[in-house]
């Protein structure tokens, strides 16, 4: 099949690499109909990653199932499908505590939890810029669209960028009305019934794995104290924006955040 290929900063190429197989029975094949190029894929592209050469880009998919294994179940052959993409197991302690984009299962790199196609540093996946994907645990990771090829321009949107926009809309509590958010916390926050507790639960390391200036954690609500959570270290009730210090990532900042207003920092 023909691919996208990664061939060294600045240059990919489309080359014939050989066609996915199923390798697990929990795998699909995905023909792609529709793949985006990401913002992201231009760190790799910049040469601002570790991503080797001969890697297939692409993390924003979706197509028609060709093929499944013994053990897929939900999916069929024939289904018209969009590709998370991030990839999880479903089924790890961080998958079933919501945090799928941390997998414990899915990346076999050091130090590295979860997994995603086609990227640096997120393990062996090619992406699918590509006549056809192979799809890791498809149950858990296809999401499933009205058959036929209408709306194929916005079902392409739910693989990444609409799903990470209406994230951070939510993240910041935008609500119908509002024109504006500053960057700064509110001085007349909105009343809630019980004081909440913001805690780190994942990063969009669009910043630090590419080599930028920052990146800002997720911070996740709860109406009551948080408990840790089961991935990486760090304060559960504190939220951080991280900058290098010299060879490694460091909060800027850092603060409690057992607050009845917003927790942005």
């Amino acid at each position: 099949m023909k691919a996208v290929v990664y061939k060294g900063p600045r240059r990919v190429a489309v080359e014939e690499v050989p066609d996915p197989a199923i390798q697990a029975p929990t795998d699909a094949v995905v023909r792609i109909t529709t793949t985006n190029i990401c913002g992201s894929d231009l760190h790799m592209y910049e040469g601002r990653t570790g991503v080797e050469q001969g890697k297939v880009l692409g993390h924003e998919n979706m197509g028609v199932v060709e093929a499944v294994g013994d053990a897929v179940g939900r999916v069929k052959v024939g289904d018209r499908v969009s590709v998370p993409f991030n990839i999880a197991c479903g089924t790890c302690r961080n998958c079933l505590n919501g945090w799928t984009s941390f997998c414990l299962r899915t990346n076999p790199t050091e130090g590295v939890d979860g997994a995603a196609y086609g990227y640096a540093n997120m393990g062996p996946y090619d992406g699918g810029q590509a006549e056809y994907l192979r799809v890791p645990y498809a149950d858990v990771n296809l999401l499933e669209l009205p058959p036929g090829t209408e709306h194929e321009n916005d079902f392409a949107m739910l693989s990444d960028i609409f799903p990470t926009g209406w994230h951070g809309t939510e993240l910041a509590g935008m609500r119908p009305g509002d024109r504006r958010r500053s960057a700064t916390r509110r001085t007349t926050p909105r009343a809630r019934s019980t004081p909440s507790w913001c805690w780190t639960t994942s990063c969009r390391w669009s910043g630090p794995r590419a080599g930028s200036a920052s990146s800002a954690c997720t911070c996740r609500r709860t109406p009551g104290p948080p408990t840790r959570p089961p991935n990486r270290g760090g304060s559960a009730s504190t939220t951080a924006r991280f900058s290098r210090r010299g060879s490694a990532w460091a909060p800027d900042s850092a603060r409690s955040c057992a607050t009845t207003g917003s927790c942005a920092t």
